[in-house]
């Protein structure tokens, strides 16, 4: 059988064939042809001919793609390896991430708590937060959507009810900007930006407190 393969791939490389196209034909590995027809000579006509074609705008448009996949494994496998060096996360440590995270992107009035994100995962992060550490009582949560009004603020509404659990009877009403050029924009964000309100003082002194404790001892 590979005598076959070997006598066909030197037929065809004879032909002019790249070796690409020898190995898709025959199926067979692309370094397998490499070695059967290492000894087939080429004209110069037809070695022209397979560098002109290697040149195509379809032949070029495969390459990119091709890196491109490529690119995208290795930095998935970077990524994956670095997700997967992290350890189950503490009461201790989301206390810390969760009053980092609310010193960047938190509200800094001392009448109320608000964490403002359109990132659903970040939300759910600040959501345990929250619950776990800061033990906030379910009837203290509000929520707010900020949302264009040409996108649908009653889908994002349930969108982010479950995203945070906190019931749609917590939620203000959802402010829906006018603004005519969003409609020509790409909406990056579909459901808007939530906002998790928690009607507690208290809990924003203590989350200052907090984070005056971790740049005191980092």
């Amino acid at each position: 059988m590979k005598k076959t393969e070997q006598d066909k791939a030197k037929k065809l490389r004879e032909a002019g064939y790249s070796l690409g196209k020898i190995s898709k034909d025959l199926n067979v590995s692309k370094s397998s042809v490499s070695r059967w027809v290492k000894d087939v000579k080429l004209s110069k006509n037809q070695l022209k001919k397979l560098t002109s074609n290697s040149h195509t705008t379809e032949v070029i448009e495969k390459r990119r793609n091709s890196r491109i996949r490529n690119e995208e494994l290795a930095r998935n496998k970077v990524i994956e390896a670095a997700k997967n060096s992290i350890e189950s996360i503490s009461d201790e440590k989301l206390r810390l991430i969760g009053t980092m995270l609310y010193w960047a992107e938190g509200g800094k009035t001392q009448r109320l708590v608000r964490f403002s994100n359109g990132d659903p995962d970040m939300i759910k992060v600040m959501m345990k937060f929250f619950r776990k550490v800061c033990s906030v009582p379910e009837e203290k949560f509000r929520g707010y959507i900020h949302i264009h009004p040409h996108l649908d603020h009653v889908a994002a509404e349930k969108y982010w009810s479950n995203i945070s659990k906190i019931p749609l009877s917590q939620f203000f009403k959802t402010y829906r900007k006018k603004n005519i050029s969003s409609k020509s924009k790409k909406d990056s964000l579909p459901n808007g930006v939530f906002d998790i309100y928690v009607m507690d003082s208290r809990l924003f002194l203590e989350i200052v407190g907090w984070s005056k404790g971790i740049f005191k001892n980092c």
